[in-house]
């Protein structure tokens, strides 16, 4: 399993939209998203980085590294 840390979550909608985002990623399964600890965790199948911060961003919320 892969992480990310992601800020600006506050509620379960925000946990919501972070997973839906994560989940239309063609390589990323498994998607869970804590909002407690602030972090997404996901098997990764070769997505980069960089895609899936972008795709966190686009939605508003702060992806970590």
């Amino acid at each position: 399993m892969d992480s990310m840390k992601i800020k600006g979550m506050s509620c379960q909608h925000c946990v919501g939209s972070v997973k839906n985002a994560l989940e239309s990623i063609p390589g990323l399964s498994q998607v869970t998203v804590n909002l407690d600890a602030e972090e997404a965790t996901f098997e990764n199948d070769n997505v980069s980085r960089e895609e899936i911060r972008a795709a966190v961003s686009k939605i508003g919320f702060e992806p970590g590294e």
